[in-house]
C-alpha cells in the first residue's frame, strides 16, 4: 500500500503498478501528461436494491466472487457517497488528459427503486463525446419481471483535439464481446475491448486507475504503448504484475491481438 511517500513522474509512475487510492495517486500526475485513461469503476453493486447478489443466488452467476465485493473494497456505498467519488476520480482524470486526450469509462445503467441509473450524476459537466454500448454475454437473470441484460456502457470523454486513428470510426458504436472467462478478478474488462481501444487511439502513455489484473496493461504492452496501472488492492496489484512478467500472458494476448485483427473492418 502506499505509504504517503510522494511520487515522481514519470520514473516512478510510466510502467508501473501503484497500490494506492485512487484519487490520492492521481493527485500526484502532472497536468496533461497521460493521453488515454481506459477503466471501469467498482460498479457499486452492493448498494443494489435487487436481491440477486444478496441471497445467494449470484452463486450461479460465473463472477459470483463480487458478492463478497473486491479486495478492499466492499462494493457497498452510499449512493451520493459512491457518485462524488466517482466524479473526483473523473475530475482528475480529465485534469492529468491534454488536448487531444480522451478518457474512455465503462459504467452500468441500472433501475433502483423505480429510478433510472444512467450515470449522468457522474459525467454531467464533464466533455462526453459518445457513449458506446458494449454487448456482452448475459448472466444468470433472477427476477423474472425483466429482461437478461446484455450490455454495459462506455462514456468516451474527450478533450477538445481528440482524434480516432484512421479508419476506425468505422467500427460503429456497438461493439460486442464476451467475458473474460480465465481470470481471478472478479470483474475483468476483455482484452479484445482494451485492445480496440487502444490501437484506436495514438496515446503513448494509457492509465488505467483501477486496473485490477492488469488487462489494460497487458494490451498497452503488446501494442508498444506505455501504461501506469493503479489500484487499492495489494493482491490485484501483484496479480498484474505476474501476468506481466508471464511469457504466456504475453504471448496469449499477441495470438488474441491478431484474431482480432484479422476479423477488422480494416483489413483485406
Amino acid at each position: 500500500m502506499l505509504d504517503k511517500k510522494i511520487l515522481k513522474f514519470p520514473e516512478d509512475f510510466i510502467d508501473q503498478f501503484i497500490c494506492g487510492d485512487v484519487v490520492d495517486v492521481l493527485r500526484m500526475i502532472p497536468d496533461e501528461s497521460v493521453e488515454l485513461v481506459v477503466t471501469s469503476p467498482p460498479y457499486n453493486l452492493k448498494n443494489s436494491t435487487g436481491n440477486g447478489l444478496k441471497d445467494g443466488r449470484g452463486g450461479k452467476w460465473p463472477n459470483a466472487a463480487l458478492l463478497n465485493g473486491y479486495a478492499n473494497h466492499d462494493d457497498d456505498m452510499p449512493y451520493d457517497e459512491y457518485v462524488n467519488w466517482q466524479r473526483s476520480c473523473l475530475t482528475e482524470m480529465t485534469r492529468i488528459i491534454p488536448e487531444d486526450g480522451a478518457i474512455f469509462y465503462n459504467h452500468k445503467w441500472r433501475v433502483q427503486a423505480g429510478l433510472l441509473q444512467d450515470r449522468q450524476d457522474i459525467v454531467s459537466g464533464f466533455p462526453v463525446r459518445q457513449i458506446i454500448i458494449w454487448k456482452r454475454n448475459g448472466g444468470i437473470n433472477f427476477n423474472p419481471g425483466y429482461f437478461l441484460p446484455t450490455y454495459e456502457v462506455i462514456y468516451l470523454i474527450a478533450k477538445p483535439k481528440f482524434k480516432l486513428v484512421s479508419k476506425c470510426n468505422a467500427y460503429g458504436d456497438i461493439w460486442e464481446f464476451g467475458h473474460e472467462n480465465k481470470n481471478k478478478h472478479p470483474a475483468p474488462f476483455p482484452l479484445a475491448l482494451i485492445d480496440r481501444v487502444i490501437s484506436s487511439t495514438r496515446g503513448g502513455v494509457v492509465l488505467d486507475p483501477f486496473m485490477g489484473s492488469g488487462t489494460t496493461a497487458l494490451a498497452a504492452k503488446t501494442l508498444g504503448r506505455h501504461f501506469i496501472g493503479i489500484d487499492i488492492s495489494p493482491e490485484y496489484c501483484e496479480m498484474s504484475r505476474q501476468r506481466l512478467v508471464n511469457p504466456a500472458s504475453i504471448l496469449r494476448t499477441k495470438r488474441s491481438q491478431e484474431s482480432v485483427n484479422q476479423g477488422s473492418l480494416f483489413n483485406g
